[in-house]
């Protein structure tokens, strides 16, 4: 039983001991710089599907991250499904979070179309629209914001509405 209490301390440990505006940095790095990918990926290393949904996502897009880094096709496509995987998990298991949503937005725009991973672009996109007014944090409104300035998934009209946010 103590050993039990113990396990489950150091899982709730690891997942507090992860401040969130630095995974969001990491995440917006390694999307835009190839040599920061390795060190996004470290930072979630130990996140597995039992943590916080939000830790699960950024772990997916950090592995989907890698496989671009991997010289087979093959390597490429089984490391980009096991992210997928995670991302998919965690918008299982909180659909109605709007940073997993965001997450797997930025995954499947950036995906290129063999890979067929652009299923929900347009059911994410209204879902961040739609509940961007809610958002409490500040650090993540200012990431989802500046995400969608530069996307191609959003319209000129809606990138004005959100600027206005």
């Amino acid at each position: 039983m103590k050993f039990l209490m113990v396990l489950i301390s150091a899982i709730s440990i690891n997942s507090l001991s992860i401040d969130m505006s630095t995974v969001r940095n990491a995440y917006k790095e390694a999307a835009q710089d190839h040599t920061k990918i390795e060190t996004f990926n470290t930072l979630l290393l130990k996140i597995t599907k039992k943590d916080k949904a939000t830790l699960v996502a950024y772990k997916g897009a950090a592995i989907a991250l890698l496989a671009k880094q991997e010289k087979k096709v093959k390597d490429k496509k089984k490391l980009f499904i096991e992210g997928v995987s995670y991302v998919e998990y965690a918008i299982e298991k909180s659909s109605n979070n709007i940073e997993v949503r965001f997450v797997r937005l930025g995954i499947q725009e950036n995906t290129p179309k063999l890979l067929k991973y652009k299923d929900h672009i347009e059911e994410d996109k209204q879902f961040i629209l739609k509940h961007f007014k809610d958002i409490t944090s500040s650090n993540l409104k200012y990431h989802i914001k500046d995400y969608i300035l530069q996307s191609k998934a959003f319209s000129d009209e809606e990138k004005t509405v959100i600027s206005g946010q």
